[in-house]
């Protein structure tokens, strides 16, 4: 029998009565997602859970190769049935880990099934999901409108044809599916090879021949405006930091030359192609008034070996300790300069900077959008209870927490949207405790408004979809 009551994290009457009054029924835009465009516009019927569930999820991965679980039942060639068996041996080892509560939300939510998952019952669970994964109420759509889904903003390479988009489009889809400006790649310099065969193909779908740096601007910019032009309104960039030089520090046709012809680059050379790129592309994004995110502070592919058999994002990236404040701020600094600086998203992956973040978001609102600059939610590694609320008290010591715009899935499986559930639960607790000391009005309307701006209302303002 499941654990997750109707108080599931609710540990008052009063975050019991935001909950059900105000947060639950609330729509949801989730503007940050790694879901396959495809499935979305094909309205694609799952073959099973394996397919739906663990595939391409590097956090049960994870879990499952921490627990001695041979890689054949992970990522290699183990029949479907063979890997979900594997995943519900693994489950009842991930107490008090995130997945624990997601995977018995999930199950409950979308499959009925109360039953904890364990080795026991994985077969009898995969048979029953199986069988509902091909009704309609659980294809692509089914899914999200189950969860009252409005939006989906995918993640999404400058070369991309956007066709999946564009079909949705055409059909109509409900939710609306919306393309992101995703372009690591164009200045992803360190390996040269790889870095040329991009440019071979950002070279065709642009219609530009790249022979210099020149050329490649101009070629993202006719990127972003097909972007724009197919209901894209935001960016979104991973990096370690943001890196600031003096402009023109380098001569960056010169370090472009240098990576075409296969020469190798200094660490500063390879930091400040990044940057002006990045500077270039900000200001393109300021001019078509999109909404820019940036990701920062992982440590992507520590594991070489691993990353040579199965490649990334498989489950080898952690926390990293790199320097945020100093860079962060004089890039911003720069933008915000000529007032070139676009509504931001900052998210933060080490909670040790969660005080540098929510302190930098308020050095740059000024006054022409509310909440311009954002402390993005818990990310990656911080999407959980702890993560949640560490960052919600950071924003709310040192910024304003009504104009958060909220949380986001940034998964890449359709049936994670339950973590939107997980993350009202927990503010709604937060709000909840705090009315039951005494620290705020004991006016469940006035608070559960501010929990409807959160979860749906302040993310439909500012991106204004």
């Amino acid at each position: 029998m499941t654990f997750i009551k109707d108080n599931f994290l609710l540990d008052t009457l009063q975050a019991e009565e935001l909950y059900f009054g105000y947060a639950k029924d609330m729509p949801i835009i989730d503007y940050h997602n790694h879901l396959p465009p495809e499935q979305i516009a094909n309205n694609y019927q799952f073959k099973n859970l394996t397919e739906a569930w663990l595939s391409g999820d590097h956090y049960k991965w994870r879990a499952m190769r921490t627990m001695g679980v041979d890689e054949n039942y992970i990522t290699g060639n183990a029949s479907d049935e063979e890997k979900f068996q594997k995943w519900g041996e693994t489950v009842p080892y991930t107490l008090r880990n995130p997945l624990y509560h997601w995977t018995h939300l999930e199950l409950q939510r979308y499959f009925g099934i109360s039953d904890l998952l364990t080795g026991t019952n994985a077969k009898q669970v995969f048979q029953k999901t199986k069988e509902q994964l091909q009704d309609k109420s659980h294809s692509a759509i089914g899914l999200l409108q189950q969860f009252n889904v409005k939006v989906v903003c995918t993640t999404d390479d400058p070369i991309d044809t956007l066709a999946h988009h564009q079909k949705a489009a055409k059909n109509s889809v409900t939710p609306k599916m919306l393309p992101s400006f995703r372009p690591d790649k164009v200045y992803a310099i360190e390996d040269n090879k790889t870095y040329r065969t991009y440019l071979e193909r950002l070279g065709e779908v642009s219609g530009i021949q790249i022979t210099s740096y020149q050329d490649l601007i101009a070629a993202i910019k006719k990127r972003v405006a097909y972007f724009h032009k197919n209901g894209g309104r935001l960016s979104d960039h991973g990096l370690e930091r943001l890196y600031y030089f003096e402009m023109n520090a380098f001569d960056i046709e010169v370090i472009f030359k240098k990576v075409v012809e296969g020469q190798p680059l200094e660490p500063d050379e390879i930091r400040y192609f990044k940057f002006e790129t990045l500077f270039h592309l900000c200001r393109e994004y300021h001019a078509l008034g999109w909404v820019q995110q940036f990701h920062l502070g992982a440590f992507r592919n520590t594991n070489t070996r691993k990353m040579t058999q199965i490649g990334p994002d498989t489950g080898f990236d952690s926390i990293g300790d790199y320097p945020q404040a100093v860079g962060l701020a004089k890039f911003l600094n720069l933008l915000d300069f000529t007032d070139q600086l676009s509504k931001t998203i900052l998210y933060n992956i080490n909670p040790s900077y969660n005080e540098v973040f929510a302190t930098m978001v308020g050095n740059f609102n000024d006054g022409t959008v509310k909440g311009k600059i954002q402390f993005g939610s818990g990310w990656w590694y911080m999407d959980q209870l702890d993560g949640m609320e560490r960052q919600l008290n950071a924003l709310s010591n040192m910024g304003l927490l009504s104009c958060f715009v909220g949380m986001l899935t940034d998964s890449r499986s359709l049936l994670s949207f339950p973590r939107h559930e997980y993350f009202r639960r927990l503010l709604c607790n937060i709000l909840g405790n705090d009315i039951k000391k005494g620290l705020i009005p004991n006016d469940i309307s006035y608070v559960g408004g501010l929990v409807q701006d959160i979860c749906y209302k302040n993310a439909k303002a500012y991106f204004d979809f």
